[in-house]
């Protein structure tokens, strides 16, 4: 197995030199299951190259089990790869894709015939070891791309967005498989997504990346409740969080947010810590989950102080959930997350209630969470 350290790394291309990674600084436990996610063009399919060494270092250090990896050749790494296109030979079966690398490496015949069907069968691609890639659907070639990782027993697992050519049920599918196989595998696994869903269900860890850098790295729970700023609490969660500028008021020792339409009293937890970053009387930027607003009556009798009105203008059924969008008059909609059966008509006034509890607090010029 592998720990995998990343030691002020950085990676620049072109004439300017201009990093597209930046001081990237990472401990990969052993074992670990940890995704990287982020928008497209932020560098983490970069800083996955330059693990498989398909990408040099700039700067920087990697280390695998405490060995400097930099100028080490990619197939002297012990570490596989799956990648988004599948990368399977057309002209080969199913069997020999599996087979191939073993092939190269001189492994005795006997034991990549074994290697091969032990991992098509916790694949569950036995019946299809014959055909192929061009008779396989989409979920069945992915099964192959990981069989052929699977069966060198690497030491780290690299994974590229290997889902996002798959339809949406049957990526929900295939997440859970990857699940099950990390925790039968037990090995070092690092995951490179742009889904957020995909972070929050399958990772123990989460690094979110903007720009080449580093946002935060932490457990799914503290990414969505905890985010250090505003990219992250913004990025995090479906459908995303709600963001209303307003300024921190004192009245008569209550501290309150004040916006042109409405204000709310703060928690006085929350207060005492604004209190001390000296925000009286300045603008900042409030962030509440979809599901922390409500206009059920038992919730706005529970905060009478952080009771405000909106215009439903529509909403999307979901299922499991309503999400309603309500004008509260500041040239933005805020996102409602609601029972399905709360049924609003179109234009329709409501009154609700925000679990001031559950508010997160940002500075507006840096971004950073004040609490």
């Amino acid at each position: 197995m592998a720990e995998i350290i990343f030691d002020h790394v950085y990676k620049r291309y072109g004439k300017d030199k201009l990093p597209v990674v930046k001081d990237f600084q990472l401990e990969v436990k052993d074992r670990e299951f940890i995704v990287f996610v982020g928008p497209s063009g932020c560098g983490k399919s970069t800083t996955l190259r330059m693990i498989a060494g398909l990408e040099s270092i700039s700067e920087g250090r990697v280390l695998i089990n405490g060995v400097v990896v930099n100028d080490v050749p990619p197939k002297d790494r012990d570490i596989a790869m799956v990648f988004q296109n599948y990368a399977l030979y057309p002209n080969m079966t199913v069997y020999e894709n599996i087979a191939f690398g073993l092939r190269l490496r001189k492994i005795a015949k006997h034991e990549i015939d074994l290697s091969v069907k032990r991992a098509a069968r916790v694949l569950e691609i036995e019946q299809f070891l014959e055909r192929k890639p061009k008779q396989l659907s989409g979920g069945q070639r992915q099964r192959v791309a990981l069989g052929r990782a699977i069966v060198r027993n690497p030491q780290v697992f690299l994974m590229d967005e290997p889902l996002s050519n798959l339809d949406a049920k049957l990526r929900v599918q295939m997440r859970t498989e990857l699940i099950k196989l990390h925790k039968q595998l037990d090995v070092t696994t690092i995951y490179v997504t742009h889904d957020q869903t995909e972070a929050m269900t399958m990772g123990s860890r989460i690094v979110v990346m903007k720009d080449g850098v580093i946002q935060q790295v932490d457990t799914p729970e503290t990414i969505y409740n905890r985010p250090r700023n505003m990219f992250v609490a913004g990025f995090i969660g479906a459908p995303p969080i709600n963001f209303i500028e307003g300024k921190l008021l004192d009245n008569g020792g209550q501290l309150e947010f004040h916006t042109r339409r409405f204000f709310l009293v703060i928690p006085e937890g929350q207060a005492m810590v604004l209190r001390e970053h000296h925000l009286i009387d300045r603008t900042v930027t409030l962030g509440i989950r979809p599901e922390n607003i409500s206009l059920e009556q038992i919730v706005i009798e529970a905060f009478p102080e952080a009771v405000f009105h909106g215009v439903h203008k529509f909403n999307e059924l979901m299922g499991a959930d309503r999400f309603l969008y309500v004008d509260i008059g500041l040239q933005q909609e805020l996102i409602v997350r609601t029972n399905p059966r709360n049924e609003v008509k179109d234009d329709e006034r409501i009154k609700l209630a925000m679990d001031m509890n559950r508010a997160l607090f940002f500075d507006p010029a840096t971004g950073e969470q004040l609490q």
